[in-house]
């Protein structure tokens, strides 16, 4: 595995990770702000990067906006909101290509951060506010996007469970927001929660690509016009699990095919030294095809569409889900808790562990291909406080014997059953 060391730096309050090298044929640049999930601020975050990719003060017209990305030679520009742990992210990333292939009479990477820096800086205003249209519009698209979720029932029973789970957590906001806030925002609201936002988050900006951590330095410095007065830092989550009783929700949707979800708690985070066996633990339990709900709950007894689980190093979590017949429920559950039970018990073979090892351990080496994957990998460094090079946990993951998996599989407590229902189960 080629290691992949960022240079560290700052400039204008915000840290900077780059990754000078020749293996890409263009330039990967994410810009992460991260803000603490709260109720009163998660639907304005939400909607500002909607409102900042509709117009610059320079393109204040969308398709003035486009037309710039094509005479960066069809330079690629997209956005995300989603949630880490605690915290509300959202992502700017940019793909331009490499001056060295293009005939260009400046730098390409200079005028990427000159585009970047102004989209999140310098938005299109009207009356010291966003524009009202772009407001109205980029609310609606939000509000549909939020709506959507109930169409699809793998992902609301997903939320669902979250929700109950986290009822008393901030983790239970959606990153895309409230629907009930959606009405009250205004283009002056919004731009003094844009503000607020832009002084108050915390600010990771990378790059991947045939440059050096003083050019983007400077770089910086010129093309991000930002008054911010700190760099603030994340707070890793600490997760605590206390014994209790396990929370049964049943929900009745006009639906054919029922949806079990499971949430589970444990204290393993990103930044904890037993993260790799929690990884192998999650990945024999439900992440692979070879995995034990796969194999049993889905092939061995076919009572559910899909069956698998997803661990969350950042919240101290993973979740199982399930489509089954409404009528398969206890049977379904009785063996999901079966495979829980039986991976605290240590049945957990040899050749469960060798493949779950080898599609981590491919998982890591195909990151090595893709500029944004590097990326995002080391971003959980910043987020965890946890320094820990894919390469470092390749060697921990292929330390893990069955023994630590049982450890870890101890530590994993069901904390909510959440079960997706037909109406005529009421």
């Amino acid at each position: 595995m080629n290691k992949t060391i960022f240079e560290r730096g700052s400039a204008g309050h915000i840290r900077i990770h780059v990754l000078p090298t020749t293996r890409f044929k263009t330039f990967a640049v994410s810009l992460y702000a991260g803000i603490p999930l709260d109720s009163k601020t998660v639907t304005t975050t939400a909607l500002t990067p909607f409102v900042l990719r509709r117009g610059t003060a320079s393109y204040p017209e969308t398709i003035q906006f486009r037309e710039q990305l094509e005479r960066l030679y069809g330079a690629g520009f997209g956005f995300d909101v989603y949630k880490r742990g605690n915290y509300q992210i959202v992502q700017f990333r940019m793909d331009t290509i490499n001056d060295s292939f293009v005939q260009s009479d400046e730098s390409l990477l200079a005028k990427s951060f000159a585009f970047l820096g102004e989209v999140v800086t310098k938005p299109v205003l009207e009356n010291g506010a966003f524009r009202p249209s772009y407001v109205a519009s980029e609310r609606e698209n939000v509000r549909q996007k939020l709506e959507s979720i109930i169409n699809d029932k793998i992902r609301y029973a997903a939320e669902r469970c979250i929700e109950e789970m986290f009822k008393d957590d901030p983790y239970r906001l959606h990153p895309l927001g409230q629907r009930s806030d959606l009405d009250g925002i205004t283009p002056d609201s919004l731009y003094a929660a844009y503000r607020n936002w832009l002084e108050q988050a915390s600010l990771d900006l990378y790059v991947v690509g045939d440059t050096s951590l003083s050019e983007v330095q400077e770089l910086v410095e010129k093309m991000f016009d930002l008054k911010r007065s700190s760099t603030p830092e994340y707070a890793p989550e600490h997760s605590e699990v206390v014994s209790k009783e396990v929370r049964t929700i049943k929900e009745s949707l006009d639906v054919n095919q029922g949806k079990l979800n499971l949430g589970l708690r444990t204290p393993i985070t990103y930044g904890d030294e037993r993260y790799a066996s929690a990884l192998l633990y999650s990945g024999i339990l439900g992440s692979y095809p070879h995995s034990k709900l796969f194999m049993n709950v889905r092939e061995k007894e076919s009572l559910a569409y899909y069956a698998a689980s997803r661990y969350d190093g950042h919240k101290g979590l993973m979740t199982i889900q399930s489509g089954i017949e409404i009528e398969n429920y206890e049977k379904a559950l009785t063996i999901i808790q079966a495979q829980l039970a039986s991976m605290r018990a240590g049945e957990i073979s040899e050749l469960e562990i060798s493949q779950t090892k080898a599609m981590i351990r491919n998982s890591l080496l195909e990151m090595q291909d893709s500029a944004f994957e590097m990326i995002a990998y080391d971003f959980n460094r910043v987020l965890s406080g946890k320094d820990r090079p894919a390469e470092l946990l390749l060697s921990q993951v292929e330390q893990v014997g069955t023994k630590d998996v049982v450890d870890a599989a101890e530590t994993f407590q069901l904390d909510t059953i959440y079960f997706l229902t037909g109406q005529k189960e009421g």
